[in-house]
Order: C-alpha cells, then sequence, then structure tokens
C-alpha cells in the first residue's frame, strides 16, 4: 500500500503516520486498546488529501462514544481554538491558569510605561512577584506567533520595566514579562526571546510547563470541550465571561437563563464531572 498523504493547517502536505496518532491518543488517556480501535477506524476511511482536521474529527467521534472523558483530553487543544474568534475569552481563561497557581488576577488593565500607556492582557501578582502578560490568541492551529510578535512584546516591557505599578494594596515592580499563545511559535521567535530572556509560553514550548500542561495539570479545560452543549450555548456562556467546565458546574442553576434546557442540565453536569472531576 502507497503511503497516503495528509494536509496539515498549514497547507503542508506529509506522510500519514499512524505511531504518532496512536501516541497522541494515548497521551490523551486512550488505552492502548482503543487507540487501535481508533487507528483501524481511521484508517478505513484514510484517502489522499486528507486534512488533520478530517483525522481529528473522526478519531473524536469514535471516543465521544466509547471513552467520551478520553475524548474531551484529546480535543483539548481545538477547544482551546473554539475560545474565538474574539481573544478575551482566551485572556479569562490564562488568568484562571494563574488564579489556580495562587495568584490574583486581572485582565484587559491599563498601566503606564516610561513613554506610553499600554493594554495589558492579563496582569497577576502573588507575593513579591508581578506577572504581565501579552495573551496571543489564534483561531486557526496552523498559525504561529513570530518573530515580529516577539519583537514587539519585548517593545512593550522594555518601556514598562523598573517602573512601580499598585497591585493587591502595594507598589510592585515587574517579576516577569510573557507571551502567551494557543498555538505554537517560529523557531525565530523561540530564538530571539531565549536570548533577550522573554518568557514564552505555547501548546507545547517550553518542554516542561507549556500550555498543554498546564491546563492538563490544573484541570482548566474550557466548557467548549464539553459535547453537551450546544456552539450556542456555549457562545452564550462564553459571552457571559464564564469559560471553565467548573463554571457551568458552578452557575449550574443559571444554565437556564443562557438558553439550556433544564431536562439536559444533569446530562451536562455528568459530562462536566467527568471532564474536571
Amino acid at each position: 500500500m502507497s503511503p497516503i498523504l495528509i494536509r496539515k493547517a498549514t497547507g503542508k502536505e506529509e506522510v500519514f503516520d499512524s505511531a504518532k496518532l496512536v501516541m497522541s491518543l494515548v497521551k490523551a488517556g486512550a488505552s492502548r486498546e482503543q487507540a487501535e480501535k481508533v487507528l483501524l477506524h481511521i484508517q478505513s476511511e484514510l484517502i489522499d488529501g486528507m486534512t488533520t482536521a478530517d483525522i481529528y474529527r473522526h478519531a473524536f467521534d469514535v471516543l465521544r462514544h466509547s471513552a467520551r472523558p478520553v475524548a474531551l483530553r484529546y480535543s483539548m487543544k481545538r477547544a482551546i481554538l473554539d475560545l474565538g474568534p474574539a481573544g478575551f475569552p482566551f485572556e479569562k481563561f490564562v488568568a484562571e491558569i494563574f488564579r489556580a497557581e495562587g495568584y490574583e488576577a486581572l485582565t484587559d488593565q491599563m498601566v503606564q510605561g516610561h513613554c506610553v500607556e499600554h493594554e495589558m492582557d492579563v496582569v497577576a501578582w502573588k507575593g513579591k512577584e508581578l506577572v504581565m502578560i501579552e495573551a496571543k490568541f489564534h483561531n486557526e492551529p496552523g498559525i504561529k506567533s513570530d518573530l515580529k510578535v516577539a519583537l514587539y512584546v519585548k517593545a512593550r516591557f522594555d518601556d514598562l520595566r523598573d517602573r512601580e505599578y499598585e497591585y493587591g494594596g502595594k507598589k510592585r515592580k515587574i517579576t516577569l514579562f510573557q507571551l502567551i499563545t494557543n498555538t505554537k511559535f517560529t523557531d525565530h521567535a523561540i530564538q530571539y526571546a531565549e536570548c533577550q530572556g522573554l518568557s514564552l509560553i505555547g501548546w507545547n514550548y517550553p518542554r516542561k510547563g507549556n500550555l498543554e500542561q498546564l491546563i492538563d495539570e490544573a484541570r482548566l479545560h474550557p466548557l467548549t470541550s464539553l459535547t453537551t452543549l450546544s456552539q450556542k450555548e456555549k457562545k452564550a456562556l462564553l459571552d457571559a465571561g464564564l469559560v471553565l467546565c467548573k463554571h457551568v458546574r458552578d452557575h449550574q442553576y443559571d444554565l437556564p437563563n443562557y438558553g439550556v434546557e433544564k431536562a439536559r442540565i444533569k446530562q451536562i453536569l455528568e459530562e462536566v464531572d467527568s471532564l474536571c472531576g
């Protein structure tokens, strides 16, 4: 059988790698048997030119019916993309990551630099630490944050550094400036950031402490992961400022106000519990 070429989100073609698919499924919590079952299904559907998005949808559909918690974890990257198209829910999501680490955090902050005022997506503080974050959201998986983005963020940091800012009732200096994205960085962006001491967090960068790991360790799964909510319901919840699965549980009595039928709430909460405990 000749190799099957699949098309990535970037448009680039590569040979379908069955081992890579199995590894991603096992990483999401699937057993070897479950992963092999998905692989058999995918292989029966494979054709030249199939996209990685097509493969994801097929894999997710099989898992959704046989191992829903695994399906939800497997769909994490896609669920983050579904926070868009505006970046505001992603900023709130990043703030929740810091809160899970014991920080206080605010979004959409105006802070004065040496030369001009800057709008910071997230500001977080704890103890003597003050972290300012540029949250770069992309709603397509193939888009990367490049060198221009890293240069822009570093320039903002240079204008803001060495000044004092009042958060948590006292004045603090910035101890960390971060660029966080939901996709990947280009090699040049990483090279520049490492040279300049700019902290980057992306989907799979750095090797330890990347966005995927932070989400999984803190069990901060976005509500867009849930298969029991319709797209319309997800949008209504996001527009109301709710971004996490646990927010759905915390606001379960308000769900009818967002268009969710009362008869379906129990099923939704069961899925929330299976995902984030």
